[in-house]
């Protein structure tokens, strides 16, 4: 989500208990931390807003793949912002 300032990217984790108890929300947090700064920041775009909402299925899937997809994620919500014209 656009902010109105241009500063830094600002990230958010959530995990909520359906993934399961208290260490398993920890691992699929710790992982979608890991891939962020494996990343790094010139992936997202400052005066943004990101949210990461961590699914049972992180704890299963090889981590190589949920960076893949995280970074596709990110590839068409970049491709969504410059081809969208409105107002947001």
């Amino acid at each position: 989500r656009k902010r109105a300032d241009d500063g830094p990217v600002r990230l958010g984790f959530t995990v909520s208990k359906k993934v399961g108890n208290a260490v398993e929300r920890n691992r699929v947090r710790r992982r979608l931390r890991e891939i962020v700064r494996l990343l790094g920041p010139n992936c997202m775009q400052s005066g943004h807003d990101y949210v990461l909402v961590g699914r049972r299925a992180a704890l299963k899937l090889p981590f190589a793949r949920i960076a893949e997809e995280f970074a596709g994620a990110l590839r068409r919500l970049q491709a969504g912002r410059n081809g969208n014209t409105g107002s947001r």
